[in-house]
């Protein structure tokens, strides 16, 4: 969220991040409700003033008649006060509805562009395969060597199931446990996070209100996450933290969940994309300096793509275009690795700093060193998604005779340096 006070004194800035973000808000309407807001209070201030006052002079009057009429007095200043609270609650509905839809700024590097076709690359790496055979796709691949079962995921889960199995499961956590010691020689501390979330951290990260169609809602209104940034956002809602905190690093592990309401037709085969996931989250908050939170977004993204350097996967770096911005985040990389079969890159990875958008809204913040208060900035960063990794490694691993060779950092792992069929 930005700060009523920045958007008032930069409208037109504002109104070009929206137009760069393809988001639309009503600026001119806001403005108008900010001075009815301000109208509002000021006039509620004053007759509570007064309140204050005749109520401690009541007490001293000794002439009935006055007494009286004072306190007649004070009868309409409290129908008066409760017809302006009413209208200032009405007014602050519709101003905090806005203000939730009011995008943040987005660095002046980021490009120009309508939807992710638009992103810009900025780094390719690796050799992409060259096979001296017929390759087959990840889903034929991981179904012959009984590594992953679709029908009978379907026949439990439904559209989009899915069983790891045999050596697909134990891949899946010689990934896990590979970028568990990867990510934690970089100094972050690791945490297992809840991923039922109450809707106010949801709304704190942004994905509330425009992702609510991609969410799992639960009976008691809370809802299942789509990355542990949201809960580890949560961890210091409400708090002040000391300057000397600073950099908070967490690398968190959790299920996720999402509906995938947007893409129906899209991807409907295979571990592409899937209802119910496992990640591990890179989450940073940092001091309020745009440096600090630049530096750290370059290293986050950096940590990510020299873990997949680390596993001989061919991918490319891109810089999101405004239209493919979230509401909140001021640049974004995307990681994409080669998937052989489909003959392009898919996203492993998203890295993004956001300021103090997230902080104001969760009200996280830190005294500096000269005792001013700040919110944090916050960043984060996907470390590594399974099992949508296992697509690429798959396929760019695959050899004539059906197995898949093991990457040689994943050995100590997974106990062998090849699948093959029992």
């Amino acid at each position: 969220m930005l700060d009523i006070k920045f958007i008032r004194e930069n409208t037109e800035l504002v109104k070009m991040a929206a137009l760069k973000k393809h988001v639309k808000v009503d600026l001119a309407r806001l403005i108008d409700l900010d001075n009815q807001r301000i109208s509002l209070q000021q006039q509620i201030d004053e007759i509570r003033t007064k309140q204050n006052m005749v109520s401690k002079r009541i007490p001293e009057m000794t002439n009935d008649a006055e007494k009286a009429e004072l306190i007649r007095s004070m009868g309409l200043h409290k129908e008066d006060l409760k017809k302006l609270e009413d209208d200032f609650r009405e007014i602050m509905e519709e101003w905090r509805k806005i203000m939730l839809q009011v995008p943040n700024v987005p660095d002046i590097s980021v490009p120009d562009g309508d939807t992710d076709a638009d992103n810009v690359e900025v780094k390719v790496w690796g050799e992409k395969p060259n096979f001296s055979f017929e390759p087959k796709d990840h889903i034929e691949i991981m179904t012959n060597l009984g590594m992953v079962d679709f029908e009978r995921g379907t026949k439990v889960h439904g559209f989009r199931g899915y069983f790891l199995k045999g050596d697909g499961a134990l891949l899946s956590w010689a990934i896990w446990n590979y970028a568990r010691d990867f990510f934690g020689k970089r100094e972050f501390e690791h945490m297992i996070t809840p991923i039922i979330a109450r809707p106010e951290h949801f709304y704190g990260t942004g994905h509330l209100p425009g992702d609510a169609e991609d969410l799992y809602e639960t009976q008691d209104k809370d809802y299942l996450a789509g990355t542990a940034e949201v809960p580890t956002m949560g961890y210091h809602s409400g708090e002040t933290l000391a300057v000397e905190e600073l950099p908070k690093k967490y690398l968190s592990f959790s299920p996720c969940y999402r509906r995938e309401a947007g893409s129906y037709g899209k991807d409907t085969k295979g571990l592409i994309r899937v209802h119910e996931f496992y990640k591990l989250e890179q989450v940073v908050l940092c001091e309020a300096s745009h440096a600090e939170s630049v530096k750290w977004h370059e290293e986050l993204n950096r940590n990510t793509e020299e873990f997949i350097e680390s596993l001989g996967i061919p991918y490319h770096t891109v810089m999101n275009c405004g239209g493919d911005l979230g509401l909140g985040q001021v640049k974004k990389y995307d990681i994409e690795l080669w998937v052989p079969m489909e003959q392009k890159y898919r996203e492993i990875s998203s890295a993004s700093y956001f300021h103090d958008f997230q902080a104001r809204r969760f009200n996280i913040s830190y005294k500096d060193k000269e005792g001013t208060k700040r919110f944090v900035h916050s960043l984060n960063s996907t470390a590594i998604p399974t099992p949508r990794i296992l697509v690429s490694l798959v396929e760019n691993f695959q050899q004539a005779d059906g197995t898949i060779k093991i990457p040689e950092v994943l050995i100590p792992y997974l106990g062998k340096t090849e699948i093959r069929k029992k």
